[in-house]
């Protein structure tokens, strides 16, 4: 059943370019994606969204507490996709969203062209931790986690304080909790590792050297696990914030390297 809302989102570049998905990790909004998308937007009709209950996205229509797979945040951009009238896109994800990616590329393989997974894994670990979090933003919000968010996101300890950084943490603590919480609910149920072979999309991994929430043996899990994956690494935290250019860079390759068919 349709949703009542689609997922909020932005677009740019042209309108009659190939589209390009773009997904954020837990906590963050489009604007995790602001230093790649001038650059991308040259080549790709290119969409951020934000998930349920961040940003400009709001709670409606989501299961019961617990409930929430990333099956079912899939199925959400799936309807966004569908609502821009497009058949094929390219997808990249950050964490939470290369998941959601990489679901959408096992599940309706003939639909995405290409896939880039950034700081991301085939299972977040085991479920209690995320059930756990997930209940102690229901009882006592945000405010819990935007002490603790700096350690997880970010490799240098300045990085909090740069502009995005700031920007960055004023999302989280506006986010929904019920919104939150859910997409906690669907990362402690996720877990991709029997559908990797599924895979057919061209896929690019990218791990961060000093991500302590994925480390690099999650980003070698996927590149194993998916046929013909490309694996890289760069020196940077679980957002990849501290080297935009070189995670634009790899973007570009890879996405150069596969010929984009008509919307």
């Amino acid at each position: 059943m349709p949703h009542p809302l689609p997922l909020h989102h932005s677009l740019s570049g042209p309108t009659d370019a190939p589209l390009l998905v773009l997904g954020p990790s837990l906590g963050t909004t489009t604007r995790v994606w602001s230093a790649q998308v001038p650059a991308l937007g040259r080549t790709f009709r290119v969409v951020a969204f934000d998930l349920p209950g961040h940003g400009g996205s709001g709670t409606q229509g989501l299961p019961p507490a617990g409930a929430t797979t990333v099956g079912d945040l899939a199925g959400r951009v799936l309807e966004l996709v569908d609502g821009l009238r497009y058949e094929r896109f390219h997808y990249a994800g950050i964490s939470l969203g290369g998941a959601i990616g990489a679901r959408l590329a096992a599940d309706v393989p003939g639909r995405v062209t290409s896939l880039a997974l950034v700081c991301s894994s085939a299972r977040f670990g085991p479920p209690e931790p995320w059930r756990e979090r997930a209940a102690l933003v229901r009882s006592r919000g945000m405010a819990p986690l935007t002490a603790t968010a700096p350690g997880r996101w970010f490799a240098g300890p300045g990085t909090a304080g740069t502009p995005l950084g700031r920007a960055l943490l004023r999302d989280l603590a506006a986010i929904e909790p019920a919104g939150y919480a859910a997409c906690c609910d669907a990362l402690a149920t996720y877990d991709l590792r029997p559908a990797l072979g599924r895979i057919t999309a061209p896929t690019l991994v990218v791990g961060g050297a000093l991500d302590t929430a994925t480390p690099l043996p999650h980003a070698r899990e996927l590149g194993a696990g998916i046929p013909r994956a490309t694996v890289e690494s760069i020196g940077t935290g679980h957002l990849a914030l501290e080297e935009p250019r070189a995670v634009m860079e790899l973007l570009l390759a890879h996405l150069g390297r596969i010929a984009t068919p008509s919307p």
